[in-house]
């Protein structure tokens, strides 16, 4: 089953268990997600931004296989680069920077994350929530759909808010 919260000390900056546990829930959101034909010959994780804790880990997660096919990680720094990207994580954002990220990917089937309530707005379809008693997550169901991804109704089942 997918536990998916935890106790986190609440801190300004992001510990390494938060940020461990980042990386997982990504990755456990790929899983229980199915992208539109034709078939993945590939899986490709992407992050917008620079190296640090959360690239590493997802760097590290992306190892495992996604879906029977292998997995890499990349990190990008334009929309143009995110067009091989089945996973686009966006973190730290304005919701200017939101808004052009998704005018360039239109109905690309890229499943976004992001972490702030401009992401949620924006139409992240995953948006992780840190709450005093751990890490939560929304759900923008009609985004996912909109680009053509199905979401499993367990992720469905323990989000903190589904759209």
């Amino acid at each position: 089953m997918l536990t998916l919260l935890a106790c986190l000390p609440s801190a300004g900056r992001s510990s390494p268990q938060e940020v461990q546990l980042k990386a997982a829930f990504i990755y456990r959101f790929a899983q229980f997600t199915e992208w539109p034909p034709p078939p993945l010959q590939e899986f490709h994780y992407c992050m917008v931004g620079e190296e640090g804790p959360l690239a590493s880990a997802l760097q590290a997660i992306s190892s495992k296989s996604q879906a029977g096919v292998p997995a890499f990680f990349r990190l990008i720094k334009s929309p143009s680069q995110a067009e091989a990207c089945q996973l686009l994580v966006l973190v730290a954002m304005d919701r200017l920077d939101w808004q052009r990220w998704m005018r360039a990917l239109k109905d690309e089937p890229v499943l976004l994350v992001g972490d702030s309530p401009d992401a949620f707005r924006a139409g992240a379809v995953f948006t992780l929530v840190l709450e005093t008693n751990g890490l939560a997550f929304r759900v923008n169901n009609t985004e996912a759909r909109r680009r053509g991804l199905v979401l499993s109704s367990q992720v469905l089942k323990l989000a903190r808010e589904v759209r």
